[in-house]
C-alpha cells in the first residue's frame, strides 16, 4: 500500500489515465482486486457525502452499526476477504479511504456471504422488523 491506503496498482491506474488523457488534474478513483472466490460477494463502493468525512469518522460510524464488522488495517494486510466472510451473517467493511475522484468522497471495500446475509439472514431480519413494527 502507498499513501492514503491505495495500492501501487490502483495508483498506477490513476497516474496512467491522467498521462494518457493529458489531464494531470483528472480526478480518478480506482480499486484493484484479485479473484477467484468460492463464495461471498465483494464490492468496491465509492460514496459521496454532503459534508466531508474523514476515513476515521467513517470507521467510527460503521463500527457502531449493527451487523457490520470493520476490518481496516491495510498496512498489516487486514481487510475483508471473501474467503473469510463465508458462512457468516455480518457484512465486513475495510480499505476505508478518501476517494481521490471527488472532494466529499469515501472509497471502501465490502465483502459478505451472499447466501447468509444476502438471502437467509436478511429474510429473517425483515420478518422480525415487520412483526416488531406491526406492519402486517
Amino acid at each position: 500500500f502507498v499513501d492514503d491506503d491505495y495500492t501501487r496498482e490502483e495508483m498506477k491506474m490513476v497516474w496512467e489515465t491522467r498521462k494518457i488523457l493529458h489531464h494531470p488534474d483528472l480526478k480518478v478513483a480506482a480499486t484493484a482486486v484479485r479473484v477467484p472466490v468460492f463464495r461471498s460477494h465483494s464490492e468496491s463502493i465509492n460514496l459521496e457525502t454532503e459534508s466531508p468525512l474523514t476515513p476515521q469518522q467513517v470507521r467510527d460510524i460503521l463500527s457502531n452499526a449493527p451487523g457490520i464488522v470493520v476490518e481496516d488495517d491495510p498496512a498489516n494486510n487486514v481487510y475483508p476477504m471473501p474467503l473469510y466472510t463465508a458462512h457468516k451473517d455480518e457484512v465486513f467493511v475495510g480499505r476505508i479511504r478518501k476517494d481521490l475522484s471527488c472532494d466529499n468522497g469515501i472509497a471502501l471495500w465490502v465483502a459478505a456471504d451472499q447466501i447468509r446475509k444476502g438471502a437467509a439472514t436478511n429474510t429473517v431480519q425483515i420478518a422480525e422488523m415487520v412483526v416488531e413494527n406491526n406492519y402486517f
